[in-house]
């Protein structure tokens, strides 16, 4: 029977917090701003998981935190936040060739007075 659903693996890291030299703000000032990104990474599936399953058939989930923090290039200024997202996409798909898509959310703290999330989120599919 048909349920509509395909079978999929999505790896999760949300809400880091990373200072990121971005908008005009900092470029003006040359302090970073705080960023909150959060990653999603759709992997290819193996066919069952069991528990001696090697780390291989996955990913390691600070492969992505890395690619939000200490794989962006310090001392460069991103002018658009959309771009942090791409730097990010581009380090993922670097890493790990069976990663099909990455959604990357961005939050820019800076500009929440009530809690409000003001940001974007960039999706990519591997070409």
């Amino acid at each position: 029977m048909q349920t509509g659903f395909d079978d999929f693996l999505t790896l999760e890291v949300n809400n880091l917090h990373v200072d990121v030299l971005t908008g005009i703000y900092s470029e003006e000032t040359h302090l970073p701003q705080p960023l909150r990104i959060s990653i999603r990474a759709r992997l290819r599936i193996a066919d069952h998981y069991d528990p001696s399953t090697p780390l291989t058939q996955s990913k390691n989930y600070m492969d992505l935190k890395h690619a939000a923090s200490t794989a962006l290039p310090e001392g460069v200024h991103f002018t658009l936040i959309e771009a942090v997202a791409d730097h990010i996409i581009d380090t993922i798909f670097l890493q790990d060739d069976k990663v099909s898509h990455v959604e990357v959310k961005i939050v820019k703290l800076a500009l929440s007075e009530r809690g409000e999330e003001i940001g974007i989120t960039l999706g990519r599919g591997r070409k």
